[in-house]
């Protein structure tokens, strides 16, 4: 496997260091999204002028998790809400961290699109004034991509399902440079394959440079060290007014497996469960299956590259009926006039609008781990939402008429509630055995080796942990190489 640290290219290089020096635009390191406390107190400050959905250079600054609600300045701990027993039915904390206070596009996927960029400019892998940047995604990565590749003043394309979210096409409308830089392929959620091949024939032309989040280990890495620390400090404030917590679980929909990375971080420091989601309709890990669903945020029919199956715990699956009726009941006024009927807090219904349909799904599948593992109010999980209502304002409607047509009212609140959280079942719930762990990452052979041409022993090498900790030592290195780079700028 090509080692991502090496210098590829110097005149590519070089080219590189004369568009950002040109444009005044300093690179974030890794270790300053994990801690922006290290940002420093001037950039900080200036941040306070600029707008957060600016294409401007500033911006790469904001790409964590640690943004105030104004997005504005620094929080001292990323925004998160504690979901209580009165909401999931479950005695064990459900915590739940919000992606929507990044910059430019209010979700997480930002952070991966620029760490899959950042790890090749500073390797003289990519030339902002020659080449394009395709970012191939079910939505919020190649929206990602696009603000990351705007603000650094280089050319970004989406490659994304003809079938996502009006939302998702409204914003990259007014992102892109023109409208053949949004590539609409057949399908929805589940048809990755789809995004690939279109990525395949753009990928002819040596102008095109394809940032495959599913391959793409900047996103692992990212993750791990970038949300995986987020993550741990979040868990250490519940924790502080909880004594006795424990970490049991680490939730996330797999997508291209990238915030999976985490789990690895919250493993090795917690020693937290891992637990893989996916849509029951598209049960890929949990039957070797197929389909069509709705939960907008994961792609699959395939074993992402960069997940780290043999590190997973626990695969889940959960339907697009159970994401589609929450999100009605969680943003219409029946819905959350019987949550407060339950004892649901206000400050908790306040936190709803927070939760798009992948981050819907992160909750279920909590719910149905604590229900399988048998958690109780001292054992907590930790999950994530990807991104919030506001991307699915669309959804909403066809939800609405596709599951309540006759109307949602009192009665039609208090069954999906029943439904889909006091009776949610625990079946689709897989504790993995080494047999299964080696099942799935088996599957990954069709998409990886046959279909894309990745060498077999690069394949296999993944199966072991050491492959996985080896990566680790990449992100002091992109690091340094980082500070290098912004030195050779003049913006060190």
């Amino acid at each position: 496997m090509i080692e991502a640290t090496r210098m590829a290219d110097q005149a590519t290089y070089d080219r590189a260091v004369q568009h950002f020096g040109q444009r005044r635009i300093a690179l974030p390191t890794f270790a300053e999204l994990a801690e922006p406390q290290r940002i420093g107190a001037a950039r900080v400050e200036g941040l306070k002028a600029v707008d957060a959905d600016a294409a401007q250079g500033l911006n790469l600054f904001r790409v964590h998790w640690y943004n105030d609600a104004a997005r504005s300045g620094l929080a001292p701990l990323p925004a998160h809400v504690v979901l209580p027993e009165a909401l999931t039915g479950v005695a064990a904390p459900i915590i739940v961290v919000l992606g929507d206070r990044f910059p430019m596009i209010h979700a997480h996927k930002v952070l991966p699109a620029y760490a899959c960029l950042v790890s090749r400019l500073v390797t003289g892998r990519f030339d902002p004034a020659r080449h394009r940047a395709l970012w191939p995604s079910t939505g919020n990565y190649c929206r990602g991509g696009v603000a990351i590749s705007r603000t650094v003043g280089c050319h970004g394309v989406a490659i994304l399902p003809a079938g996502m979210s009006d939302e998702r096409f409204d914003w990259l409308e007014q992102w892109v440079t023109s409208p053949e830089d949004i590539v609409r392929t057949p399908g929805t959620e589940s048809n990755v394959r789809e995004i690939y091949e279109a990525c395949e024939a753009l990928a002819k032309d040596p102008a095109n440079v394809v940032l495959n989040q599913f391959s793409e280990f900047a996103n692992y890495l990212a993750h791990y060290s970038v949300t995986g620390r987020a993550f741990e400090h979040v868990f250490g404030a519940v924790q502080a007014h909880r004594p006795g917590l424990k970490l049991a679980a680490f939730v996330s929909a797999s997508g291209s497996a990238g915030t999976l990375g985490a789990g690895d971080w919250l493993k090795e420091k917690l020693g937290a469960q891992i637990v893989a989601v996916e849509a029951l309709e598209c049960p890929t890990m949990l039957y070797n299956g197929y389909g069509e669903h709705n939960i907008q945020g994961i792609g699959d029919k395939h074993i992402p590259l960069i997940h780290n199956v043999t590190n997973t715990d626990v695969a889940v699956a959960v339907s697009d009926h159970a994401t589609d009726q929450l999100f009605v009941l969680f943003n219409d006024p029946a819905g959350l006039a019987l949550l407060r009927s339950r004892g649901v807090s206000d400050e908790t219904l306040a936190a709803l609008p927070h939760f798009g349909l992948s981050s819907i799904c992160n909750i279920v599948a909590a719910i149905k781990t604590a229900k399988t593992l048998g958690l109780g109010a001292s054992q907590a999980l930790i999950t994530v939402a990807t991104d919030g209502a506001e991307l699915y304002t669309s959804e909403f409607a066809k939800a609405k008429a596709k599951h309540f047509g006759a109307g949602f009212g009192a009665t039609q609140a208090a069954s999906t509630y029943a439904t889909h959280v006091t009776d949610a079942s625990t079946q689709h719930v897989l504790p993995l055995t080494e047999v299964e762990r080696r099942r799935i990452f088996n599957l990954g052979y069709y998409t990886w080796v046959e279909q894309r041409g990745i060498a077999l022993a690069d394949f296999e090498a993944r199966r072991e942990q050491g492959f996985w900790r080896g990566l680790h030592a990449w992100l002091p290195a992109w690091d340094a190489q980082i500070t290098a780079f912004n030195q050779a700028t003049g913006m060190g």
